[in-house]
């Protein structure tokens, strides 16, 4: 089982440490309000984890593989939400106010910022992907629900462990010194990238709906 694990958790952490909705919700907010905001968004993320470990250890797995209509929609909630954010980000640039930089804009409650990390996790397509592979892998391997459940902690550490290492990077002295300056320009960038994650999503989805 340790084997298997170690296996399943090098292909996790690849996909943890890649740029996706995860790094960059963690990697906006840490610039924007602060480390303390940022690891909260970074507990969100570990708790989500821990719900899809539940999830497809109760049998969600083989839920979404039989019907496939529930990750279309999935695709398209969690689509949306990335297009909102992304259009957050592009308004406050396009505004060109002094609202977002750290030293003026207040730090956001600690219960929101880990809300913004589970809602990010949770409608994430990729997230979900990524467990359905885990299921399969697991249980392809003679292991069980229970199994299953165990590596959710392994994926929440990890998570912890990845976006936890971001939330300080993009919160040190020279990244937030450099956001100060051309706050304006990463808010476009970050706006963009929210963005093209959402329009992918959503095209993903209408493809999912052609006959």
């Amino acid at each position: 089982m340790l084997q298997t694990f170690l296996i399943v958790w090098l292909g996790v952490a690849a996909a943890q440490a890649s740029p996706g909705p995860n790094m960059f919700a963690v990697a906006g907010v840490a610039l924007s309000t602060g480390r303390r905001d940022a690891l909260m968004v970074v507990m969100g993320i570990a708790t989500g984890s821990l719900l899809w470990s539940l999830f497809c250890a109760l049998g969600m797995g083989a839920l979404f593989t039989a019907v496939p209509a529930l990750l279309t929609l999935l695709k398209f909630v969690g689509g949306f939400y990335l297009l909102y954010m992304g259009w957050k980000a592009l308004r406050t640039a396009a505004r060109g106010v002094d609202a977002n930089i750290r030293a003026t804009r207040p730090s956001a409650s600690a219960l929101a910022a880990w809300r913004r990390g589970l809602l990010v996790v949770m409608t994430n397509p990729k997230a979900v992907l990524m467990w359905l592979a885990i299921t399969t892998f697991l249980y392809g391997a003679g292991l069980g629900g229970a199994q299953v459940l165990l590596f959710g902690p392994i994926v929440a550490t990890s998570a912890i462990l990845i976006y936890g290492f971001y939330a300080w990077l993009f919160s040190t002295r020279t990244a937030t010194s450099g956001y100060a300056r051309y706050w304006r320009w990463i808010e476009a960038v970050f706006g963009a990238a929210f963005g093209a994650f959402g329009l992918v999503l959503v095209g993903s989805g209408l493809r999912d709906l052609r006959p």
